[in-house]
């Protein structure tokens, strides 16, 4: 009896569910249907908004479009010595700055100053990248837009540079031409190439001009001059405008103490002079070694023009300012005025107030006996000039950072 009811009771329930031939959902299951629907469309309500929230979602990055009145610099090698100081001035000069570099030489410590110096949105971005790579190089130029090029990124260390000849000619010549076919690919139309007085090798007559003849000795001055000559046949075809700067031995740090010059410890061997003085007064080497004390020069030592990396970047900015399309400049960017590596010595001595020891060794392969420039001509057409002069004033001011930066800058 007890089977029949709840058979009956079954029966009745699924008629209940069945007219005229047509089925009706069960409520139950109607019901779970029509939450789901619900909670998704809750969550993609919460998801929109949470996008919305987010400045990416409510506007491209300032770094991928034009923006009037604002110049993107691209700095390759921004994290170096050099490109670090250019990056800053670029940025308090109301530059918008893209640094790009693979920290091989620069410090992400000195990026980190000038985004705690520039914090405010739209300012700088940094990207880790290798120039060698021309997929990841296409990539960064797809997704900026840049009005102009400041190319400092190269290994640039003469002793080095005899030693391992293949690393300089892949570095420096062909990542700059990955770099030139970038802008060529995106309509970049402006380029500050960082060269140097390497280039010229060791000339018959000073001080070296514009039009003296460049036949390098050293792999470095001879990779630099081919990037050189890449550029200038480009160019021939192009609107492109170009600077060139043929610069010298580079000195000195940030007058107000913000950035300096911090190579790594395997980086030091083949470094600046002025960066073994410091080592030497820190006593981080025992001495300072000379390499070379029978050249023809009065003293026996290699004379150099020695510029003050302040004066440096302000050619740099000034070149980018002059700029013209279909135009090309070339500048020495020095002093003018040539010191033998013993009048450096004394100065860096004077500077440090510490009795360097020093060891006179041979020749150094691939160094010449004397360069140093005529920078009239920047003079005339650019309306620049050396105004950090002083050698021991330069290096008291690079000391000063190196005593309060003892490890560089950290470990980031």
């Amino acid at each position: 009896m007890l089977n029949f009811v709840r058979s009956r009771t079954q029966q009745r329930s699924t008629r209940s569910m069945s007219l005229g031939g047509m089925d009706y959902p069960d409520p139950k299951k109607k019901s779970s249907f029509v939450g789901k629907i619900i909670l998704a469309a809750v969550l993609t309500a919460l998801c929109i908004l949470v996008l919305k929230r987010s400045s990416s979602f409510n506007a491209p990055s300032p770094f991928s479009h034009h923006e009037h009145g604002v110049t993107h610099a691209l700095v390759t090698g921004g994290a170096g010595y050099i490109g670090s100081h250019a990056s800053f001035r670029l940025l308090k000069d109301s530059y918008r700055v893209t640094i790009v570099d693979n920290l091989s030489w620069g410090n992400l410590g000195a990026v980190k100053v000038l985004q705690k110096s520039f914090p405010e949105a739209g300012r700088l971005q940094f990207i880790y990248a290798d120039l060698g790579d021309p997929k990841a190089v296409n990539k960064i130029f797809s997704e900026n837009s840049f009005d102009a090029v400041m190319h400092f990124a190269a290994v640039a260390y003469v002793g080095e540079s005899t030693l391992d000849p293949l690393k300089y000619y892949h570095n420096i010549t062909s990542n700059t031409l990955v770099v030139l076919e970038a802008m060529a690919a995106h309509g970049v139309k402006t380029l500050i190439y960082s060269s140097t007085c390497a280039t010229y090798g060791e000339p018959e007559k000073m001080p070296i001009t514009e039009t003296t003849v460049q036949v390098p000795i050293n792999p470095y001055g001879k990779a630099k001059k081919m990037a050189e000559d890449i550029i200038l046949d480009f160019s021939k075809n192009s609107d492109m405008a170009v600077m060139i700067l043929r610069y010298f031995i580079v000195i000195g740090s940030d007058p107000e103490g913000r950035l300096g010059e911090a190579p790594r410890p395997e980086l030091r061997e083949h470094g600046r002079i002025s960066g073994a003085c410091f080592d030497a007064a820190r006593g981080i080497i025992p001495g300072l070694k000379v390499k070379g004390t029978d050249y023809d020069t009065p003293d026996g030592t290699c004379i150099r023009d020695y510029i003050d990396v302040t004066d440096l970047v302000d050619a740099h900015v000034k070149a980018l300012e002059k700029a013209v399309p279909k135009k090309v400049g070339i500048y020495n960017v020095g002093t003018g005025k040539g010191r033998s590596v013993k009048e450096f010595v004394e100065a860096c001595k004077k500077a440090t107030g510490k009795d360097i020891k020093v060891d006179f060794l041979p020749r150094r392969p691939g160094d010449y006996a004397k360069v140093f420039s005529d920078p009239s001509k920047i003079a005339w057409e650019l309306n620049w000039a050396a105004r950090y002069t002083n050698l021991t004033e330069s290096l008291q001011i690079a000391w000063r950072w190196q005593k309060s930066h003892r490890d560089g800058y950290g470990t980031a």
